[in-house]
Parts: structure tokens; sequence; C-alpha cells
């Protein structure tokens, strides 16, 4: 008798945890696709417009990992980074050597 006072228990602590991973799952889904959605924007928007930027190992490596972090591809980060840096108003986001360095980096990429 005590195992079928338990059983209904279980049931419905499995059913709250399938619950539980049906949600993740869906936020996980939803934010994959708006991710997908934001690369495919701004894989349209871009030119077939060639930069060659000669960058350092350590602004190279610093753009692969914040990249990584983001989770986009370098090139994508250094055209936003780039993007960044023509709009903002006389406060410079990057050096000119770093969006040297940067384009330098797409290039080789890109070869």
């Amino acid at each position: 008798m005590a195992d079928s006072v338990n059983r209904p228990a279980r049931h419905s602590d499995d059913d709250a945890i399938a619950a539980d991973v049906r949600r993740v799952r869906e936020e996980y889904a939803d934010e994959e696709a708006e991710a997908a959605e934001r690369e495919a924007a701004e894989n349209a928007a871009v030119l077939d417009v060639s930069l060659s930027l000669r960058i350092t190992r350590e602004l190279d490596d610093a753009l692969k990992r914040r990249s990584a972090e983001e989770h986009i591809s370098p090139s994508a980060l250094a055209r936003r980074l780039l993007r960044q840096a023509l709009q903002a108003e006389n406060q410079p986001v990057l050096t000119t050597r770093q969006v040297e360095e940067i384009a330098r980096r797409i290039m080789r990429e890109s070869a």
C-alpha cells in the first residue's frame, strides 16, 4: 500500500522534471534561432569588399576569445567593432592600429 502512495508522487515528480526539460529545451531553441537570425542579417548586410589588416598575435587571440565568448565568428565581431568605431562621435572604440589589425585578420580568415 505504501508503494501505491509513493508511485503517484514519483509520477508527478517525473512530470515536473519533464516539463522543466521541455521548457529549457524551448528556451535554448529560441536563443539559437535568434542567434541564427542575427548572423543571417549580418551576412546579408556584408558586401563583397576585401579588407586586409595586419594584427599582432595578442590582438588575434583577444579577437578569438571575445568572439567565442559572444558565440559569433571573428569576422562578425570585427565588422561590429568597425561599425561601432565609425559611428562613435569623437569617442574612439578602436585605435587606427586596432582597426587595421582587425581588417588584416579578416583577410587571413577569408583567404
